[in-house]
């Protein structure tokens, strides 16, 4: 089959399109034929490497996956050869207590599709038949592939961590990025006041068609000045966070009393300093998040099938462009989400 993968961690360079043997379906498993694939950040981390991260090389990139089953493993009877299928992202091993809690995200053995184990960078690839659902049928096959993992994340911290009620003020950060797109949709879903922010007019011209209600260009503007005078001087209710050290001390102190951050990235720096006074005083909530459960992503593929969401393609680039893909998203230069694709 063909595939991008590469054979050590650095820059795009390290990137090749070219020949690796097709998986095998083992029992349980699905065999999948790979029609597009989104990329993330993950990508670009993993790419890159870092500190105690061990793959079995040649590695393939690729968590966002949407394709048809091209062959299914013995005791698999949840698909069919030929249906169309968005793959979740998340592994996790089923039996932990985590898992039985229906937490799967939170499995001492969970790990995402191009992380730690091959992903959709290619032709084909084979996963747990408990990780593929129907694709949308009014979603195409790149469309399908851009929503799973960051809609996934932007709905657990929303909605399972900062337990977003209507009219709350959410400042949605970076929302031209997957998950931020994701935020804005997700916050406005439950009736929420969005605060979007961005680098440019651009992006917050297309955030706010997605809904968004307010707008900072933090290129020009001070977000927590900005937002402080959106709100009347009250300040948001919830804080959308993944940009990490550059914006993580007005992400704070922007917060009211209870108010609640929630974070999934570090983009800028993992070194963030914290004022401890503003979290005690405030009574401030800070949550950590990495990805979000099974149960969730199968609720919003539902909403994607509604209409009630809906995915937000930037670009898309045949897989032997990957290279372009990467540095794309790395200069921050689209607004949702850059999708390879990889066959017909």
């Amino acid at each position: 089959m063909k595939a991008v993968y590469f054979q050590k961690h650095g820059d795009v360079a390290v990137l090749e399109y070219g020949d690796l043997p097709t998986p095998t379906v083992s029992a349980g498993h699905v065999l999948v034929k790979v029609h597009a694939c989104a990329v993330n950040h993950i990508d670009l981390w993993t790419r890159k490497g870092w500190p105690g991260l061990r793959l079995q090389l040649p590695h393939i990139l690729g968590a966002d996956i949407a394709g048809s089953v091209a062959e299914i493993g013995s005791g698999v009877t949840n698909v069919r050869v030929g249906e169309p299928v968005v793959v979740l992202p998340g592994l996790s091993c089923g039996v932990c207590e985590w898992c039985q809690r229906g937490n799967d995200n939170y499995c001492n053995k969970y790990t995402v599709l191009g992380e730690h184990i091959r992903g959709g960078n290619a032709e084909y690839i084979s996963v747990p038949a408990q990780n593929v659902v129907a694709k949308p049928e009014n979603l195409s096959f790149e469309q399908a592939a851009s929503y799973p993992l960051t809609f996934q994340t932007s709905w657990h911290m929303l909605v399972a961590q900062a337990q977003i009620q209507p009219g709350d003020w959410v400042l949605v950060l970076a929302a031209g990025s997957g998950v931020g797109v994701a935020a804005v949709q997700i916050a406005k879903l439950f009736g929420a006041n969005v605060i979007a922010a961005a680098s440019s007019q651009a992006k917050l011209d297309k955030a706010k068609e997605l809904g968004a209600d307010a707008f900072v260009n933090y290129q020009e503007e001070d977000f927590y000045k900005k937002s402080k005078d959106i709100t009347a001087g009250r300040g948001v209710d919830i804080v959308f966070e993944h940009v990490g050290k550059a914006t993580w001390q007005n992400s704070i102190k922007v917060l009211v009393k209870g108010g609640r951050l929630v974070t999934c990235g570090a983009t800028t720096g993992y070194d963030a300093l914290t004022d401890l006074r503003y979290v005690f005083y405030k009574n401030l909530r800070i949550f950590g998040n990495l990805m979000g459960s099974r149960g969730e992503l199968i609720r919003i593929t539902q909403l994607m099938q509604e209409g009630k969401l809906k995915p937000v393609i930037d670009r898309v680039l045949p897989l032997q462009q990957a290279k372009d893909a990467h540095r794309a998203l790395a200069n921050r230069e689209q607004f949702g989400k850059i999708v390879l694709k990889v066959s017909d």
